[in-house]
């Protein structure tokens, strides 16, 4: 028996930075082709559901139906007035309607980048 450790080659898949099936050093910079359709498909669905959810917490908060949705009698009975003082509150309303305008920022967005990395590739 030897000192020397026994080493083998690393095959494509365990060495980080290298391009699967042959061996080579991947580019800086260079990332392999996302996975087509599929990418697509998930990233149409994600601005979606972003831009649902953002219409929804935009103007929701300042329908009549606000104060009596299930969350605005959620607490315990003699928290009630403090609770819906709080809940009713215009600055309240104002912050979920921020994050609502977040969630369509970040649809807008990412429609955006949909497109630029589609014109990015040449199709």
């Amino acid at each position: 028996m030897t000192d020397r450790p026994h080493t083998t080659s690393p095959s494509p898949a365990d060495a980080p930075g290298l391009i699967p099936d042959t061996a080579e050093p991947r580019p800086e910079g260079r990332h392999p082709a996302p996975g087509g359709w599929v990418h697509r498909l998930s990233s149409v669905l994600f601005v979606v559901f972003c831009f649902e959810l953002g219409l929804f917490l935009l103007i929701y908060p300042w329908t009549d139906a606000w104060g009596q949705n299930y969350f605005s009698w959620l607490v315990a009975e003699h928290f009630h007035s403090v609770w819906h003082e709080f809940w009713n509150n215009t600055y309240f309303r104002g912050a979920v309607s921020g994050v609502g305008m977040v969630n369509v920022w970040i649809a807008v967005t990412e429609v955006f980048r949909m497109f630029a990395r589609r014109a990015g590739r040449g199709h």
